[in-house]
């Protein structure tokens, strides 16, 4: 972690005192939060109201964001509205916008897509500036590929950084053969695979020996991944999940999935939309132990919230309306955590070992405990989805145990709990991996109205008794003269085009293209 007179100078990292920080805005998500989010996100909001009142700088105000999700382009919009002098150049590291918006929403959720459009009216903004195939800081991560630009590069010319690049990692279960046997990937690869995302084009799918696979974990993403498996695959063709993917689905010989949770019912994160997709499944029976969903339904009492309540009863709905002996079928096993893989002479997934647990705790602070009794699942393919991870970056505070930039309602914090000037974080980044797009909305507008707060009030920024900054056009300048390219959201839009003509030929909204140098050829 870097310490605030030194970061916020621009000193050398080699002079920096590092330790963990403890950011207190790391927290699971439940409605209480979600209040105190709101309450926060309302108190920004005075503020800001506040400091326009008060003074109302003249000068430009120049912003940096990095990342091109949600968490970002939410960012712009509300800080585009309210200061008519800002102008904002934002980095992405891909030639194509949008993060998890493209390369994370299932592709039968076309209408969650639907957001893209907010965006592009921000990028309509003359004083938006998209500069993409541009990465920014170094990972930290031992043997990370050096980045196309440093913080230190962007540092003299902007009043402040916003840090939204969110979560690229996936969180590991630290079992035996997880990460050695064929068969055994992440969730989040998964998704990327048959979303497109290049990164994860290397990864190796074969379902056409495959009967039965394991999805470790209980929430969206889960589902999404169970979903994509058993769902008809002319209804997928309609989609815009890659050609690639179809393909290997036309193959699949999958016809059971196994859904595994360490805990009970009432601690699934999976929402009631998720949850009604998979019960309405074509041919596809459902299976969960209704005898554990009703005494834990009885356990709980009137304590359980309406929400809750709701989701399980759609439970209990699918268990009575269930069709047996259908073709297909998927399951929820509850009180089941992973302890190892095991396979066959080929290196390829045949089971896992999962431990038998119980609930201990009260209703609000239910823990699972192992009993010491085993099973085991044939399986051969296993999704681990137990949450994403973002990575730190070079000269920014990092909270590896959290996987988050340590923050306060957004401003970034360091090692000892001072406030950096002029940094910011928004999205997964700030809050780690948990929440809807909607959430990600309400929280990039909470640091978007910190941001304007203290532009406004005249509080400590980047560079504060420099003049008015040039923003992007040095840092261009610098990018050109390394020889390197950039696309504008103009090129984008180019990009994009070429998809939908090329999906419209098979009958799908778009067809992505699954690599940097495919994308680029487009604007050559």
């Amino acid at each position: 972690m870097i310490r605030l007179s030194l970061l916020a100078r621009g000193q050398p990292l080699g002079q920096a005192r590092c330790s963990i920080a403890t950011p207190s805005t790391h927290r699971t998500f439940t409605p209480s939060l979600f209040n105190n989010s709101i309450r926060s996100f309302s108190t920004a909001w005075a503020l800001r109201n506040e400091a326009t009142e008060a003074t109302t700088p003249t000068k430009p105000f120049k912003l940096a964001v990095i990342g091109s999700g949600p968490g970002g382009f939410y960012a712009a919009h509300r800080i585009l509205k309210h200061v008519p002098q800002s102008s904002i150049d934002m980095f992405e590291a891909l030639p194509v916008p949008h993060g998890l918006v493209r390369f994370g929403v299932a592709p039968d959720h076309p209408e969650v897509k639907n957001v893209m459009n907010t965006f592009d009216e921000v990028a309509e903004n003359p004083n938006f500036t998209f500069i993409g195939n541009t990465s920014v800081g170094t990972y930290v991560t031992p043997g990370s590929e050096k980045a196309d630009l440093e913080i230190s590069d962007l540092r003299p010319h902007y009043d402040a950084i916003l840090l939204a690049y969110g979560a690229h990692e996936d969180r590991l279960l630290g079992v035996s053969n997880e990460q050695t046997l064929k068969g055994v990937m992440a969730a989040r690869s998964f998704v990327g695979f048959y979303n497109g995302l290049p990164s994860e084009q290397g990864l190796e799918v074969d379902l056409s020996k495959a009967d039965t696979a394991v999805v470790i974990g209980q929430g969206n993403v889960a589902l999404d991944v169970a979903r994509i498996l058993l769902t008809p695959l002319d209804e997928l063709k309609k989609t815009d999940l890659t050609e690639r993917m179809i393909k290997i689905l036309e193959k699949s010989r999958v016809k059971h999935v196994h859904v595994v949770g360490r805990r009970g019912p009432l601690e699934v994160a999976f929402t009631a939309k998720e949850l009604r997709e998979m019960l309405q499944l074509p041919d596809t029976t459902f299976h969960m132990d209704q005898g554990l969903l009703a005494s834990e339904m009885e356990r709980a009492g009137k304590t359980l919230e309406r929400p809750r309540k709701r989701l399980m009863g759609l439970l209990e709905k699918g268990i009575k309306e269930s069709k047996p002996d259908q073709p297909k079928s998927w399951s929820l096993h509850f009180l089941r955590s992973p302890l190892g893989f095991s396979g066959d002479s080929n290196n390829q997934l045949k089971a896992i070992e999962l431990g038998i647990n119980r609930l201990e705790g009260e209703n609000s602070n239910r823990k699972a405990v192992a009993t010491g009794e085993k099973e085991t699942l044939a399986c051969d393919f296993a999704f681990r989805s137990i949450g994403y991870k973002s990575v730190g970056i070079q000269g920014i505070p990092f909270d590896e145990r959290k996987g988050v930039v340590p923050n306060m309602d957004g401003k970034v914090m360091d090692a000892e709990q001072n406030i950096v000037p002029g940094f910011y974080a928004s999205g997964w980044l700030k809050r780690g991996p948990i929440g809807v797009i909607a959430t990600t909305m309400a929280d990039a507008y909470q640091t978007a109205d910190t941001i304007i707060a203290d532009w406004t009030s005249g509080r400590s920024m980047l560079n504060n008794d420099a003049p008015s900054k040039e923003g992007g056009k040095p840092v261009l300048d610098l990018l050109k003269s390394k020889g390197h390219k950039t696309v504008s959201y103009k090129d984008w839009k180019k990009i994009e085009q070429k998809e939908f003509e090329l999906g419209a030929k098979v009958g799908k909204p778009r067809e992505k293209f699954l690599t940097v140098e495919e994308m680029l050829k487009v604007v050559d």
